[in-house]
């Protein structure tokens, strides 16, 4: 199978969910630090709508200005406008697999995609 997590070796959700995706056997894992490496408004657009959220529920409120820049009240295509534009504001780690795709906080939410 393959994985792809949109990763931040900063963050310990975001260690905890790798680690959980290195333990799996015949997982073919691709790490992207989303922050050197940014994903488009497209690919973000298209990770929230196969998780089945809005991207504001993938904002990442803490140590960002999203409420002050008034994302937190703002349509998809603007939070994902944003969040391309300037990924610290990516809620972290996102994985995608052939299963689907998840906001794994918890991290044990991979689980739910393997």
């Amino acid at each position: 199978m393959k994985a792809t997590i949109w990763h931040n070796p900063n963050c310990s959700k975001s260690r905890q969910a790798l680690a959980l995706l290195e333990e799996e056997p015949d997982i073919d894992l691709t790490v992207i630090q989303y922050l050197k490496n940014p994903p488009s408004a497209e690919k973000l657009a298209q990770l929230y709508r196969d998780a089945g959220m809005a991207a504001r529920e993938g904002l990442r409120l803490s140590g960002t200005d999203a409420k002050e820049r008034g994302l937190t009240e703002a349509d998809d295509a603007a939070v994902v406008a944003a969040m391309a534009a300037d990924p610290k504001l990516i809620e972290r780690p996102l994985v995608e697999t052939d299963k689907g795709v998840r906001l794994c906080r918890p991290p044990e939410k991979v689980k739910e995609i393997l």
